[in-house]
This record gives structure tokens, sequence and C-alpha cells, in this order.
């Protein structure tokens, strides 16, 4: 018996663990792919019936490449002009199952090459991979049926329509196989290990009931927003591949959502919610919004870079606070609802790493709600809806868009996904008027202290600019009671500031808060009078909502104010699509500035969507370029390096257990990390930052870090600016 793994006295034969790894791969797969699913998988460890590994197994330091050897195999056993163009799918995915999906290349690459084409050219003689025939004795290969897919490619309008529909089966095949691969091996290697979470969805939809007819109704915006939220309710019954939600800012369009979701689980047996949020800072306010609901009746994980659940809150979660299981669940999604950010949720489908793809196949028979839709960069949309649309096309999930600045993707969804079936929830909107709760105002070019000297004519007042830097020099100078919000600040200092902010409103002293755009989403805070700096007209209508935002005055003032400053980059490609419409005298709340706004903005970049695909420069199935795609597409626009401001109990015992060497803490100070813009940022502020263990780096000198203004980057003329 030839081993696959081997644990203290337990053996486990390879054989068996192909075996089991298949019926996974087969149970992940919707049903057209189940065949195939299996096929990779009893495939993909054939190599490891070679004596060198069996010799490795035993610590012996010999070099061996075990995972194309299957591939090798299934390429010899196409025959037909449909098998031989298929079977690439399954070569991807079974080359690259530990290392991550490779390019294709070319038929001319050299076998030392590690594309895809250049690693099947690897003969049992090349160096690292010897004979693995044995296999056949124990193992038959033979392809599975592709028509049914092979189908779907057909119906494709052109080649590169046929190319994306081909890699985006490819990476779902992947999923399904690296994630049945790492459970199978780890059932062998850690028995105990639990996971998954049964979920009561009709006791959760009741509870939201509950929670939604007991809401005071005593204005007519609150009557209105009953009427909103019940009609989108109603006009979501029917089964689409994408619902459009778009609510305006106060509407309750959060649980709104959640009552659509949880409907249409109940009614169709669908297995989970995935909630995608562009912003961790609104993500922890999401989730206990929701678990305080429904926390007892369906569990919710959270998957984003600013929660840790090495040490869960026994509230928090109160149906399982064993953090391994928690963790793992984050590992592939097997949980009964998801809240994650918008980057994790599309690299997840984008990526070329099994630890990333895992998750992808966990997000058939969803229903998916995107937050914030218009969030997605311009360049971008190409890929995400094509993305969104393939998952309701093959994989049985629905998917819901929400915004309060709803673009019109009609051109872009006939485009990209056309075929897809895209409902709107709201077909009468004579009740959005009574949302309209704050007039805009343009200043025009001005300076901050035209701004300050206004914002003092207001009991509340909170004022938007465009950078950080800006906003730390107007808070320096305004008087009375302030407050400042940034991502210069941790994620725990800004919570703490968001929650005293919340208590001052209710007060009688005036306030006034100064921000980056990080307030303009989720943030649950009304204000008098708002200041934004010209920015998109997104972002300044999302500004508007944080102003009278329950409607309890006439009337809220935003402020429209330019300074010398310009924005920079596509922020000023947005700007001035807004300055022409100031210019021009025009409602910019209105619905036609909205829809033109947007429409200019995808007109502009247009070429750049269009480019955006990696069906680029591609020939035949054989050189899709998943590695090279994967490195080029950007979710996050620069890279940042997460500095540790090391200043409360919390994070020096976390500092101490990673001194100790234990790496899992990493997660757990996220929410103690200030994350600056590399390069730039970073080697400014580097002879002030100490290496910790695990390539973190930790602030030396607290005298750059106050938990009012976050980190500094001069003190008292004593620094790098």
């Amino acid at each position: 018996m030839k081993l696959a793994h081997k644990k203290d006295d337990r053996e486990q034969s390879i054989k068996a663990h192909l075996e089991g790894t298949a019926k996974k791969a087969e149970a992940n797969a919707v049903p057209k792919m189940k065949g195939i699913a299996r096929c990779t998988a009893m495939s993909h460890d054939v190599g490891k019936y070679v004596e060198d590994f069996q010799w490795h197994l035993d610590d012996e330091k010999i070099r061996f490449e075990h995972s194309v050897c299957g591939a090798i195999e299934l390429e010899k056993l196409a025959s037909t002009e449909l098998e031989k163009s298929m079977v690439y799918m399954l070569l991807y995915c079974i080359a690259g199952h530990h290392s991550g999906l490779p390019n294709g290349g070319t038929k001319n690459d050299d076998p030392a090459d590690p594309t895809l084409c250049g690693r099947l050219k690897r003969a049992p003689d090349y160096t690292g991979t010897k004979d693995y025939s044995s296999y056949k004795d124990e193992i038959s290969l033979e392809l599975p049926d592709f028509s049914e897919l092979f189908n779907e490619l057909r119906k494709c309008r052109n080649w590169e329509e046929r190319y994306e529909k081909y890699a985006f089966f490819t990476r779902y095949l992947f999923s399904c196989l690296t994630d049945a691969d790492f459970i199978d091996t780890e059932e062998f290697c850690n028995p105990e290990a639990e996971r998954g979470y049964s979920a009561d969805f009709a006791a959760a939809e009741k509870a939201l009931d509950e929670k939604l007819s007991g809401f005071k109704i005593d204005t007519p915006l609150k009557e209105a927003r009953g009427r909103l939220q019940r009609q989108a309710i109603e006009n979501s019954c029917g089964t689409e591949n994408i619902s459009i939600l778009d609510m305006p800012t106060g509407s309750g369009k959060t649980l709104c959502s959640l009552k659509i979701a949880l409907q249409k689980l109940n009614k169709t047996g669908k297995k989970r919610i995935i909630y995608v949020i562009p912003y961790t800072s609104i993500i922890e306010q999401t989730f206990n919004i929701f678990n305080d609901i429904i926390g007892k009746c369906v569990p919710i994980i959270q998957h984003h870079s600013n929660y840790s659940p090495d040490k869960p809150d026994d509230k928090e979660h109160e149906y399982d606070n064993t953090a391994a299981k928690i963790r793992r669940s984050t590992e592939n999604w097997d949980a009964p609802i998801i809240i994650t950010t918008s980057i994790q949720f599309f690299e997840s489908l984008y990526h070329y790493k099994g630890s990333a793809l895992r998750k992808m196949h966990n997000m058939a028979d969803s229903v998916i709600i995107f937050d914030e839709i218009h969030t997605i960069p311009a360049e971008l949309l190409q890929p995400c809806l094509r993305a969104v649309g393939y998952i309701t096309q093959h994989l049985n999930s629905e998917a819901i868009f929400l915004s309060a600045t709803m673009p019109d993707y009609t051109s872009l969804f006939e485009k990209f996904i056309p075929d897809i079936k895209a409902t709107k929830l709201l077909t009468d909107k004579s009740d959005v008027k009574y949302f309209s709760k704050c007039r805009y105002i343009n200043m025009g070019r001005t300076d901050i202290d035209a701004v300050l000297e206004k914002s003092a004519g207001y009991k509340s007042s909170l004022i938007i600019v465009n950078d950080r830097k800006t906003a730390r020099e107007i808070y320096n100078v305004l008087g009375g009671r302030k407050y400042h919000l940034s991502t210069y600040m941790t994620p725990a200092d800004r919570s703490c500031t968001i929650k005293e902010i919340r208590a001052a409103l209710k007060g009688d002293e005036p306030i006034s808060v100064v921000s980056t755009s990080l307030v303009e989403v989720g943030v649950d805070l009304d204000f008098e009078a708002v200041f934004r700096q010209l920015s998109g007209l997104d972002n300044i209508l999302q500004s508007g909502g944080r102003c009278n935002r329950n409607g309890e005055r006439d009337w809220g003032d935003v402020y429209i104010f330019e300074t010398d400053k310009q924005p920079r980059g596509d922020m000023q490609r947005r700007a001035s699509i807004v300055s022409d419409m100031l210019r021009a005298g025009r409602d910019i709340s209105s619905q036609e500035c909205i829809e033109e706004y947007y429409r200019r903005l995808f007109d502009f970049s247009a070429a750049e969507m269009e480019q955006n695909t990696i069906a680029k420069g591609v020939t035949g199935f054989h050189n899709i370029p998943f590695r090279s795609y994967a490195d080029k597409i950007e979710f996050i626009k620069e890279s940042t390096i997460g500095v540790v401001i090391d200043n409360c109990e919390d994070t020096h015992d976390l500092l101490a257990q990673l001194e100790k060497g234990d790496k899992k803490v990493l997660r757990s100070l996220q929410k103690f990390m200030v994350a600056l813009k590399f390069p730039r940022e970073f080697e400014d502020m580097l002879p002030n930052l100490r290496e910790a263990k695990g390539g973190v780096f930790v602030l030396a000198d607290n005298k750059y870090y106050s938990s009012e203004i976050g980190l500094e980057f001069e003190v008292n003329g004593d620094g790098v600016y």
C-alpha cells in the first residue's frame, strides 16, 4: 500500500485520499460540474505513487514534484477535439493544486518553464519527476462527459466571452478540488476538527419581522420608509439573477435587504447569505446589528482584516465560541451568513492561490448582497460584473445590489453578462421625496477659515475633506468640543471616537467633527450641517446622508466647498463632473444628475474597462494567464503596510505572544494598526519604527501617535514633515 499521508502511527493510503477527495469535490460542485470535479480529484495526486514520494514521507530530503503527474496522464487520455480543448480546465487545476493556478503559456515553452504548457512536457525522467505508473494498479482514470459544459461555452457570442467563461469554470473547479483536498487531509491529520454550522433561517426571518414591526412609526418619513421597504420586499418574490435596490439614505435598506435574502432562502432552500461591504469600518457595525436580531437563530461569521476569531466574546458567538471552528469557517466560507469586504469577495474569485479560491464553490446556492455597489472602481467593472453574472447564471445564486446612488448598469450588463435577468425592486419612487432632508449649497472656491466660520453657526457640524493631512490641520485649529476621524487612527480608536460622537450629539453642547471620507458610508451620525470638500457625486450625496439623517429638522444644510488644493487622479475626474453640474446651477441630488454622473464616468473609463479582461491576448484554452491576470487586477490601488501602535495592555500582551512565536495573534493586532501607504509614508516613518517578529512593524515612540489625531508625522517641529 502506497501512502498519501502519515501522522504519528497512523497512515492514509493514496487510494483512500483520492477517493475521499473525489467524493468531497463532487459534493462541492454544481450538477453540471460533478463528474468533472470527481475526475480532477481522482487524478490530482497520482504522482505520489512514485517511490521518491514514499521516501519523502519518511523525511528523506528528495526533490519531487508530484502535482503535474495527474495532468500529464489526463492529457494523454484526450482523443477528440472536444476533449483536447476541455481537458485543459482539469490540467490547470491538477498542476496548480499546491502552487496555485499557473499561466497557460505557449506550446513552445520549455519543460523548465513554470507555465502549464511547459510543465506538461516534463517526462518521467525529468529532474524530480519519476515513474509513478504504479497508480494504474489501484486507480483507473477516464475523462468525464464535457458535453453540457461545452454547450454552455458554445452559447457565448464571441471568443473573448468564451475565454472569460472558461476561466470562470476553471477557477470554480479549482475551488472544488482544493477545498476537498484540504478537508480530506485535515480529517486524517486532525480528526477532532469541527466544521460547519446549522441554522434556522425560518426563525431568523420571524425574529427580523418582529424587529421591523416594532419600529415606532410617528412621522411621515417613517411611514414612507415602511412603504418603500414593503414595496421592495413584495417585488423580490421572483427568481432574478440580480435585484436592484436603490433605496435612499436613511430608508433602512440594510435590514430590508436582509429580510429579502432570508425570504429567498426560506422559499428556495439556498444555503447561505454573503453580505459584501466595501469598507471594514462598517462591517463590525453591520455584524452587531444582524447578530443582535438573528444571532441566536443563525451563526454569523465576519471575515475581514480588523476581526480576529482567536478570542471571540462569548456574547458575540452564543452559538459556538470555539475560535478554531470560527477560523475554519472563514477559510472556505462554510457558514450560514458571511459578512466580508468587497476586496475579499472579488479576490476570492480572481486570485490564483488555492487559499483564496477555496471559498468560491461556497458562493453557490447563495443570496449575495453587495452594499454600496457604486464603489466598485469603473476600471474593474468588467471582471466584477462578469463574476456576479456567472455566479448567478451557473451556480444557482442570486445577487442584490444596494446603493442610495445607484449607477445604471443596463448597458454594461448587456455588454459583459447578456441573458441575465435584472429586476428593479422599487418601481414606484413617489415616497423618495420624504428623504430629501437637506439642501446642497455650493460655496465655490474658498478657504478653510471661511468654512470654519460658517460651521460655527450650527450646533453640530461635520467637515469632510479629501485627505488625512488636511483633516488633521483643520482639527488643530478648531475650537470648542471637537472630534477627529481618519484612517491614520487605529480601528480600535476610531470605534471609540464614533461612540463618543454619538453620545455628544445627544447633549446640549455644540460639537464639530472633522473627518476623511471614511465617515460617509454606514456610520449612523446625524448633524445639523455638513461641509464637504469637492469630490465625486457619490461622496457628496453620501456625506449628505449624515445631515438631518433622521428628518427631525425641516432642512439640513450640506455645503460643497473647493480649495486651492485640488483632488488628484480618479478623484479629480469625478470632481470635475460635479463641478460642471454646480456651475450650471443644477440640483446634484436629482436622479437625472446621478445618472449623468455615472454615464460620464463610465464613458471616460470605457477603454480601460474594455481592456480589463483575462481574455486579452489569449489564443486558446491552453494559454489563459491565470497568475498574471491575478497579479494585474488591483482591488487596492496602493499597497499598504500596517504599523502597530503599542499603547495599551492588549497590544503589550499580543506583541509578547508574537515574540514567543505565536503568529495567530497577527490578526488580533489588526485593530491596533495604522495602514501606511507604501512606499512614501512607510519610508518617511521608518526611522521611528522597530521590527518585531513575523515582519511586524511597531511604532517605537508613541509621541508620534495620539488617540485623537492618530499617527502624526511631525511633533513640535521634530518629524519627517
